[in-house]
C-alpha cells in the first residue's frame, strides 16, 4: 500500500475511533487546556478568545490551567520573547509548569505553540503517548519526514491531533468553500514569507498563504516549479486534474495575506486574515469531539509542496514532483 492511501485510510478510520470513544473529560466548563511554547504571541492570542465570554457573559466551555514556556534556543526572534509572553500568561492566572511532564498530568488537551518547527516531534511525541488531543500550530515541523512521523505516531496510538492555519477557517474562504464562486477551476494566493535559516524556506512563514491555496484548490497536486529572488517567491503548482494554483511569497515592501480564487460561477478575493477567533472556534470542537477539521493527508501535502519547492530553487527553477519528497 502506498503512502499516501495508508495516511488517507488511518486518518480516517482514526477519526472514526476519535469521535465514538470517551474523552474521558469532566465537564465541559471544566475542561483544561495546557499551552507547549511561550514563544510566539499565539500562545497570547489563543488563550484571551479561550477565555473570552459572550455578550450574555457565557464563555467558551474552556479554560488554559497550565503552560510551559521553553520552546526555541536559538531562535532570537522566539528566544527574546519567552519571559515577557510567560509573564502575560501569569497575568491572565495561568500556571507555569517546570516541565512537559507536568504539565500534562493536569490537563485535558493541549495546543503545541512552540515557535521552532524542529522540536514540535519531541514535544508532540511527549503529548501523543500521554493520550491527549493535540492542535499543533505552524509549522507542524522542520521536515516533511517529521511531520509525517508526528501523524503516525498519534494514528498508533489512536490520539486525534491537527494543525492548520488561521486563514483556511476564516469567513470569507468558508464563503468560497461552500460554492459562492461555483466550483474552483485554479487560485493564487499570497502572504509574507519571510526566511529563517533553520526551516525549508516556506515553513517558517510561507505556510499560511500555502495552506489558504489547497484550502481553496484541495488535495491533488502533482509537481511545483518556484521562482526565488530576494524578495519574492513564485511557486506554481500543477494539479493532476490539470488545474494550477500559485503561491507568491513576499518579503520586500508592504506585506500581507490574501489571494484570488477563480471559479466556474465567479471571480473572488480569498485568504484574506480575519482574526484568531475562527481557527480557536475549531481547536475547541476538535477538542470536544475528537474529529480533527483537517485530514492528516492534506498536511502532508501542503509541506511535500512547500519542501518540493525548495528542491526546484536548488536546482534552478524546473519543476518537482512531489513524489520525490514523499
Amino acid at each position: 500500500m502506498n503512502r499516501r492511501k495508508f495516511i488517507k485510510r488511518t486518518s480516517q478510520a482514526s477519526a472514526l475511533a476519535f469521535s465514538s470513544r470517551s474523552l474521558m473529560l469532566k465537564n465541559e466548563e471544566d475542561i483544561s487546556i495546557g499551552v507547549i511554547g511561550l514563544d510566539t504571541s499565539h500562545s497570547i492570542a489563543f488563550t484571551k478568545v479561550i477565555h473570552s465570554k459572550d455578550p450574555n457573559g457565557n464563555g467558551t466551555g474552556f479554560r488554559v490551567t497550565h503552560a510551559y514556556p521553553h520552546g526555541s534556543k536559538d531562535i532570537e526572534t522566539s528566544v527574546s520573547r519567552m519571559e515577557g509572553y510567560t509573564q502575560e500568561m501569569r497575568e491572565l492566572g495561568v500556571t507555569i509548569s517546570d516541565s512537559i511532564g507536568t504539565l500534562l498530568e493536569q490537563v485535558d488537551a493541549v495546543l503545541l505553540e512552540t515557535n521552532d518547527g524542529r522540536l514540535h516531534l519531541e514535544q508532540a511525541e511527549m503529548v501523543i503517548k500521554a493520550g491527549k488531543r493535540l492542535f499543533i500550530d505552524k509549522p507542524i515541523a522542520a521536515s516533511y519526514a517529521d511531520a509525517a512521523r508526528i501523524f503516525q505516531l498519534a494514528a498508533e496510538h489512536e490520539v486525534p491531533i491537527f494543525s492548520s492555519s488561521s486563514l483556511r477557517f476564516s469567513p470569507s474562504m468558508a464563503a468560497i468553500k461552500n460554492g459562492s464562486l461555483g466550483d474552483i477551476l485554479g487560485a493564487s494566493t499570497f502572504s509574507p514569507a519571510k526566511l529563517e535559516p533553520t526551516h525549508p524556506d516556506l515553513f517558517w512563514y510561507g505556510v499560511h498563504g500555502v495552506e489558504s491555496l489547497f484550502t481553496l484548490m484541495g488535495m491533488g497536486c502533482l509537481s511545483v516549479q518556484r521562482t526565488h529572488t530576494e524578495d519574492t517567491d513564485v511557486v506554481v503548482g500543477t494539479w493532476e486534474d490539470g488545474r494550477i494554483g500559485t503561491f507568491t511569497g513576499l518579503r520586500g515592501g508592504k506585506t500581507g495575506y490574501g489571494g484570488t480564487a477563480f471559479g466556474t460561477e465567479g471571480i473572488g478575493e480569498a485568504g484574506i486574515y480575519e482574526g484568531y477567533e475562527h481557527l480557536v472556534k475549531e481547536i475547541l470542537e476538535f477538542f470536544r469531539t475528537g474529529v480533527p477539521p483537517v485530514e492528516a493527508e492534506e498536511t502532508l501535502e501542503i509541506f511535500a509542496f512547500m519542501q518540493a519547492a525548495d528542491l526546484s530553487k536548488d536546482e534552478g527553477g524546473v519543476s518537482v514532483p512531489l513524489s520525490r519528497v514523499r
